[in-house]
């Protein structure tokens, strides 16, 4: 019998010693709105996680400050005991107020509650990978991460943590990082019309080291969005679809991480991401960076 997830496109990459596909699932909006409280569709949004797993997806991303504790819940709820071969990614360093804003938490006290408080939400005794989200709701800002990140790779040589990544973060920053202890993966927000992160990408490819964008269609504006249209339509696509095939075909070692609260959605998303761009297909969505 054949392994169901090399059947999902980009086929796979190693964080550390966890090999996982490429086109993975981000549980974000699994939550209520804004990511706050509960689903409208509970059954829908197990049905969801179930149906990820079903097809071969080894990355669900997630953390303990959507809802909070929705998506983890939801998590340990659809899929515990967990497949072996299933890796669940979060992430510390923010939390949530009673506004539904996203205050910073990184300081050493905060962490450690953030840890465990995802340890317990998950149900497991060690998580696969950590990210330390950076920055704030306005995006990556500059400074020091080495006291947050230190908290984190204290917690790693206790055995509560395998692998760290970092979230939201400047490239001085990965590089910090990356002097502190070692890292697999990067995750920041990265597409067509946002492309900030191209050399990190490409020296991150060298380091063998995983990049995450998210809100792989966030940031467009109607032109951007025309020239997007432009190839979908010629292709016979949704933007989506060609906006998630893009990304894979940008690197190897970028992971997809999409969300969805709806099962067809999901299957959508990933035929979509299976799209084959032709060299005339990638130089006019290139253009739309420029």
């Amino acid at each position: 019998m054949s392994t169901p997830f090399l059947s999902l496109p980009g086929g796979t990459w190693t964080l550390g010693d966890l090999t996982v596909t490429r086109f993975g699932y981000g549980a974000m909006q699994l939550a209520g709105p804004w990511v706050m409280g509960p689903p409208a569709d509970r059954e829908g949004a197990l049905a969801v996680l179930r149906e990820a797993v079903a097809l071969g997806i080894t990355h669900i991303d997630t953390s303990d400050a959507y809802g909070p504790r929705v998506t983890n819940e939801l998590i340990r709820e659809a899929l515990h005991p967990y497949p072996q071969s299933l890796h669940i990614v979060t992430k510390v360093g923010a939390t949530r107020d009673e506004q539904g804003g996203w205050p910073t938490a990184r300081r050493p006290e905060d962490l450690r509650r953030q840890v465990h408080d995802n340890l317990k939400s998950l149900r497991l005794d060690v998580l696969d990978l950590v990210n330390l989200r950076l920055g704030d709701a306005e995006g990556p800002q500059p400074g020091s991460l080495a006291e947050a990140f230190e908290t984190l790779v204290e917690l790693q040589q206790q055995g509560l943590i395998r692998h760290l990544g970092i979230s939201n973060a400047t490239e001085e920053q990965v590089t910090e990082a990356q002097g502190i202890a070692p890292i697999v993966c990067v995750q920041n927000m990265y597409n067509l019309a946002h492309r900030h992160d191209d050399k990190l990408i490409d020296r991150l490819a060298t380091d063998g080291v995983a990049y995450v964008p998210f809100f792989p269609l966030g940031g467009f504006t109607p032109l951007q969005s025309s020239a997007l249209s432009a190839v979908a339509a010629r292709l016979e696509a949704t933007q989506m679809s060609v906006a998630l095939a893009w990304l894979l075909q940008r690197s190897p070692n970028i992971l997809l991480i999409p969300g969805t609260s709806s099962t067809a959605h999901l299957r959508q998303n990933i035929a979509g991401a299976g799209l084959s761009l032709s060299h005339e297909d990638l130089t006019e969505l290139d253009d739309i960076s420029r």
